[in-house]
């Protein structure tokens, strides 16, 4: 291709909005253009990336041995329905009334179509397995669209789904889709993580996500530095800690106790007047849950020095999500702020306790009356209580694995995979004969990549302050061959000569042959749009010479004309 012929139109300006290199680059160098909040084009260069990533993409999952298809873009409310999603996935999912007054939306996500596309046409489970995919176009309202193609409201997606007779089967298939994908993020030339996930909205017993690792990423992962544990941050996990009883090497009472605490509310301010450390009380966290037609005020306990994981907390109560409560609504309740602990709650207040202090002894917590606080509390008294995994880990704490030492690190979420189980198919009624000839749902998987917020990825991964900095496998054309002055017959032939030579050699070559552009522009383009490698034919040509620019290092390399193509082609094989 000609850059003549081609529409890239790159521009100095930023956007206002744009705070992510990629965001930034993207728009810049042409390509992709927003049209929306959240709502993106890609323009030619764009679109060559988005196809590369889908063909990489597509391959991997043919050759996994899953089904293409491809499913309506809009859907029925009625199957959301049916799933009972409708009234779950919140103002994300966009609706709308056709002509007719029938009520549709905008798929997010696609597990009710492909369980209606199975249903009663699958009976048996001899039939079994079968995995569907597509990679089509999704669309989720988000409140706050931001960072361009990371977090828009439209988006093209890979999302397969798969149907088993036994969950050690689905578990196969689960095993093989992290395979496949790893295969996918190591082609596309970038550094990811593997790491055990929440299951969200989707649903299912266990999910792993992939994270490209990213600087600019959202999400936080909590990794290992002696093993290959990874997690995000809210599915992370920990060893246990331990504690001698604060109460150990004195010669105070050891029995549970009440003791007056005038005016101190906070941890930090108990911990110092009891002189105790924080990690020898019980921190109270109230937030008020929301159901789909209710709320109700709810207690975290969790060690003094810990974090509540808000994600691992609104799991613990099955909430829709978990608000900030007033102080006067905590009184509502029947509780003294500063003062609650778990013994002798009122008896309609929900409660849970992190599980590392399930049956711990010696740790002071409120006494739910105003100015006291108990000492040497005994959990294991507490018969009914509810335990759960409730804390935020932190740096520094120990792997549950090995025993190395976890840290964070950022990542942006480019895959994800889940164990579903029956959730979809038992509520839809979608089902099979076994071997018996007994009626059970089919189990499920499902696997999605974000295959637009890819081409973002790369960029997040692989930039410098002058532009983008494109992976082999998803750079746009390999070679940008820069005529310095295209006006000049004699490099002119030159860089067609070289343009020709490299295509019959089957690397994809853009040939810059604006005549109206100055070199310092067509440097300044090369360098923004992130070509591999950019061959200079100028001054250097009356040597019968021309130069080579990696531009990864910006190294230049001065090489004979003649010899220009074959030592392109070599450090592209290189890989």
């Amino acid at each position: 291709m000609k850059f003549s012929k081609l529409f890239i139109p790159t521009t100095k300006e930023t956007p206002n909005d744009a705070t992510l290199p990629s965001h930034q680059y993207l728009v810049r160098a042409g390509f992709i253009a927003q049209t929306g909040a959240g709502i993106y084009d890609f323009m030619p260069l764009g679109k060559i990336v988005l196809d590369k990533i889908r063909t990489i993409v597509k391959n991997a999952m043919d050759d996994a041995g899953a089904n293409e298809v491809q499913f309506g873009f809009v859907t029925p409310l009625s199957l959301w329905e049916e799933s009972g999603r409708a009234n779950t996935m919140g103002h994300e999912m966009l609706r709308f009334k056709d002509r007719k007054n029938s009520e549709f939306v905008l798929s997010p996500t696609n597990e009710e179509s492909v369980v209606n596309m199975v249903k009663n046409r699958i009976t048996s489970y001899k039939e079994l397995p079968v995995h569907l995919y597509q990679i089509n176009t999704k669309f989720r309202d988000e409140a706050r669209p931001r960072f361009g193609l990371m977090r828009g409201r439209e988006f093209l997606m890979k999302d397969g789904y798969s149907f088993h007779a036994n969950e050690e089967d689905l578990v196969r298939e689960f095993n093989l889709m992290e395979e496949t994908y790893r295969k996918i993020y190591t082609q596309l030339g970038l550094n990811f993580r593997v790491v055990a996930a929440d299951s969200g909205a989707i649903g299912g017993s266990g999910s792993k996500e992939f994270h490209v690792l990213a600087n600019s990423g959202e999400d936080t992962i909590v990794v290992c530095d002696s093993c290959e544990y990874g997690a995000n941050i809210e599915a992370a996990v920990r060893k246990k800690r331990h504690f001698n009883a604060w109460y150990e090497n004195t010669e105070l009472s050891v029995k549970t106790e009440k003791v007056q605490t005038v005016g101190f509310k906070t941890i930090e301010e108990v911990s110092n007047f009891l002189s105790v450390s924080k990690a020898q009380t019980i921190k109270a966290v109230i937030k008020k849950a929301i159901y789909e037609n209710t709320n109700r005020v709810v207690i975290f306990f969790i060690r003094g020095d810990d974090e509540l994981e808000t994600t691992k907390a609104c799991n613990s109560v099955d909430a829709l999500e978990l608000i900030d409560i007033s102080e006067e609504e905590i009184a509502q309740a029947g509780l003294c702020a500063g003062y609650v602990g778990p013994f002798n709650l009122p008896k309609n207040v929900t409660y849970v306790i992190d599980q590392e202090i399930k049956d711990e002894q010696g740790l002071v917590c409120g006494a739910n009356e105003e100015n006291y606080h108990l000492i040497n509390s005994d959990l294991s008294s507490l018969k009914e209580a509810n335990y759960f995994d409730l804390v935020a880990v932190q740096e520094g704490d120990t792997c549950a694995c090995c025993g190395g030492k976890l840290s964070y690190t950022k990542g942006i979420e480019a895959g994800h995979i889940f164990q579903l189980g029956t959730k979809y198919s038992a509520a839809m009624n979608a089902n099979f004969l076994d071997e018996n000839g007994k009626a059970k749902p089919f189990i499920m998987g499902c696997y999605g990549i974000g295959v637009s917020r890819l081409v973002a990825a790369v960029i997040e991964q692989h930039h410098d302050d002058k532009g983008c900095i494109w992976t082999k496998a998803t750079a746009p054309f390999m070679v940008d061959i820069i005529v310095s002055n295209a006006k000049n017959e004699e490099e002119l032939t030159a860089g067609e000569k070289l343009y020709n030579e490299l295509k019959s050699k089957k690397i994809e070559t853009l040939l810059d042959d604006r005549a109206s552009a100055r070199f310092g522009f067509k440097m300044k383009d090369f360098e923004l749009i992130g070509f591999p490698y950019a061959i200079i034919v100028g001054k250097k040509l009356s040597e019968n010479r021309v130069e080579i620019v990696d531009r990864r290092t910006l190294e230049k390399t001065e090489i004979e004309l003649s010899k220009a193509a074959s030592y392109l082609e070599t450090l592209i094989n290189k890989g």
